[in-house]
């Protein structure tokens, strides 16, 4: 589903006004060194390619949030391994011109099962990419894949 109801509701009411939207980031890994592997989807609106992303639905566990997001997005069931970074700030006019800023929870998961492949209408591809031959990817967004590979303990903050 491109935008979650409560969204689409609270649009209704403010218009394309810029809102505050909790979000998360899954980067998805797959095998060890140096077979490593992120799982990207290529976006539906802008055709660029990226870890799993989503809007935490009203009172959402985020990380719970971000297992959904995998399987409704790539189709596979993953671990959520700990909180790698938080960030915001970043504004986004989204292609229908509503504006939001996200803040960010990004989580180093790991994939356990499913065939990846496109879940819903938000993709129109998936695929497993070495992490040392990566797409071109927008570069706050290589952050928080570069944020989990570090492999720290301690979550980043990015200011």
């Amino acid at each position: 589903m491109p935008i979650p109801e409560f969204v689409v509701e609270l649009r209704r009411l403010v218009g394309d006004h810029e809102l505050w939207m909790p979000a998360i980031t899954a980067v998805v890994l797959r095998g060890e060194a140096p077979d490593l592997q992120v799982l990207l989807v290529q976006r539906s609106d802008n055709h660029h390619w990226t870890p799993i992303t989503g809007i935490l639905d009203p009172g959402e566990e985020p990380a719970g949030a971000a297992v959904r997001e995998a399987f409704e997005e790539a189709c596979v069931e993953i671990r959520v391994d700990r909180l790698a970074s938080i960030s915001s700030g970043h504004r986004v006019t989204h292609v229908n011109g509503d504006r939001a800023v996200y803040l960010d929870l990004t989580f180093a998961c790991t994939w356990l099962s499913g065939q990846a492949r496109v879940g819903d209408d938000e993709s129109v591809d998936v695929r497993w990419c070495a992490v040392d031959d990566l797409p071109d990817i927008p570069l706050r967004l290589r952050q928080r894949i570069d944020d989990v590979l570090a492999g720290e303990e301690q979550t980043r903050f990015r200011l």
